[in-house]
């Protein structure tokens, strides 16, 4: 993950302003697998969303990552665009906020750590969010 933060940074355009503690969770989807190791970024960027979505799946690619297997079993690295500012954008290949994200503890707490007060929009307060999942 480390390296995966220098690459993204070295993308030009891209700033990482901000990183959350890594933290091990369990895994999603396919459950006999080892356990996931997660946290968020903050970047400022100067790139569109596809743009910087095109420039994460590179560094995934330069990680070694490949779309071979089951869709949510082990991999090298997985980067996920959740947010871009407060847009909503619906593009082919690209949702923002990530459609699953009012989902997932293990991407809410790390924005949450990165910022308590962030709204996701069409979603709501991060706080009500994680407190809908604990209460689930």
């Amino acid at each position: 993950m480390r390296a995966a933060l220098e690459l993204l940074g070295r993308v030009p355009g891209v700033e990482v302003v901000a990183v959350s503690t890594f933290r091990e969770t369990d895994p999603v989807g396919v459950l006999d697998q080892p356990r996931f190791l997660n946290a968020a970024a903050a970047v400022e960027t100067t790139l569109s969303p596809g743009a910087l979505l095109d420039a994460m799946l590179g560094v995934e690619r330069a990680l070694g990552r490949t779309r071979e297997g089951a869709r949510f079993g082990p991999r090298t690295i997985d980067l996920d665009l959740l947010l871009y500012g407060d847009e909503i954008v619906e593009e082919p290949g690209l949702s923002i906020p990530h459609p699953r994200l009012h989902e997932r503890a293990f991407a809410l707490e790390p924005l949450h750590e990165l910022e308590p007060d962030l709204v996701v929009p069409g979603r709501g307060p991060l706080e009500t969010l994680l407190r809908n999942l604990e209460s689930g």
